[in-house]
This record gives structure tokens, sequence and C-alpha cells, in this order.
């Protein structure tokens, strides 16, 4: 498998999850600014959409959307990632669209884009303490979304880390907060976290394109 990425984005949930499952795959990093490879070549020729992450599968078609290539790689090459049942499959689809259109999409994505006005940012920010009060319920007294480590929860703890610049505070929501460092602390989450923590803190540092 070949994972398409962009550091410190949702791919990074990918890259967690075929760290704890110890699963072979080659990583190609998105310059998502130039919209380019490393090669120079045109991300669009890769995703149309321009999004990470693009997942290339082991027959060479590419699977695109981060819920989906979540549970691709949960099915193939990490099966303990994810329920074998199909009541816990559905509980992991649930929580995969929850933080994918409540959370990514609902409030992060309009706190980041450029083109998104303060008024709507605003509102987006109080659109989201329901959410995080539905979170900050379900977690406490738990160690993680379901009744042990999956990718559902390499994706919220990746969204989880936009927090620290778009908020909300996670001390308001203590249950999420040791949750979110718990999952921090597992050992291949923590190593694909800090590899794309250096090459995000190293792509800051470039001087930006003229």
């Amino acid at each position: 498998m070949e994972l398409y990425f962009s550091p410190l984005a949702c791919s990074l949930a990918t890259r967690m999850a075929l760290y704890e499952a110890g699963a072979p795959a080659t990583f190609t990093r998105v310059d998502l600014k130039a919209q380019r490879l490393a090669d120079g070549r045109d991300f669009a020729a890769i995703n149309p959409l321009r999004q990470v992450p693009v997942l290339r599968m082991d027959d060479g078609e590419l699977l695109f959307q981060n819920a989906a290539i979540l549970q691709h790689v949960a099915s193939t090459a990490a099966p303990g990632l994810a329920p074998a049942e199909a009541p816990g499959r559905a509980r992991l689809a649930q929580w995969l669209s929850f933080i994918s259109s409540e959370l990514h999409t609902g409030f992060f994505s309009l706190q980041f884009a450029r083109e998104t006005s303060e008024s709507v940012k605003a509102f987006a920010r109080t659109r989201v303490a329901p959410h995080f009060a539905y979170l900050e319920r379900h977690l406490t007294g738990r160690d993680y979304l379901l009744d042990r480590f999956t990718v559902a929860d390499a994706y919220l703890a990746t969204v989880l880390n936009w927090t620290r610049v778009a908020g909300p505070d996670l001390r308001d929501w203590p249950a999420v907060q040791a949750y979110h460092q718990r999952v921090l602390a597992r050992p291949a989450v923590a190593k694909a976290f800090g590899e794309e923590l250096a090459m995000y803190t190293e792509e800051q540092r470039q001087p930006a394109a003229k």
C-alpha cells in the first residue's frame, strides 16, 4: 500500500493505524499548498478533489476519503483495529461518521479554511460544544471509543490534535483530554505523531515560495 499524506493532516490517522499493525506501506508526501508531490507531479492527477489521504491499494486502485481508507486498512492490514462482528463494525462506522461529519468537516475544516468568515467560524464554535459534551459523556470511564483501540481512535486523536490551534480548550473536557493523552502515549501513535510533527515543524521554517 502507498499512502499519500500531508504532515498532521487527517492522513495521520492512517499512518497511526499502519504503525499499530506493523503493516508494510510506503508514504508519499503531498504539498497541499502547491498541490504537488515531491517529484513535481500535479497532485490533481492522483486525486481530482486535491485532498489527502489517498491510498493506493495493493491492486493499484486508488481509494479516497479518510473513513473508507481507515476501514480498508482495518480489513486488510490491521484486523485487530476493527471489531470482527457486524454490530461492532456498525458502531465503528458510526464513530467514523461522527468524527468526519460533526468534528472534522463540521468544525475544524471551517476554522482552518481561509475563505471562512469570522462570523461563520464563531457560529461553528457555538455548534461544537454539544459534540464535545457527547464525547465527554461517552469517554467518562472508558479507555477508547469501543472496547479497545480501533481506527476510530486514530482518527479522533488526529482531529483532537487540531484543538491546539482551533480550540476548544480540552481542559474544559477532562475525559476527552485524558483520552487524547492516553491515545497519544501509545508507542505506535507517538511514533507516527512525532514523525509528522517534525515534518510539519520543518515545513513551517521554510521560506514562503514567491
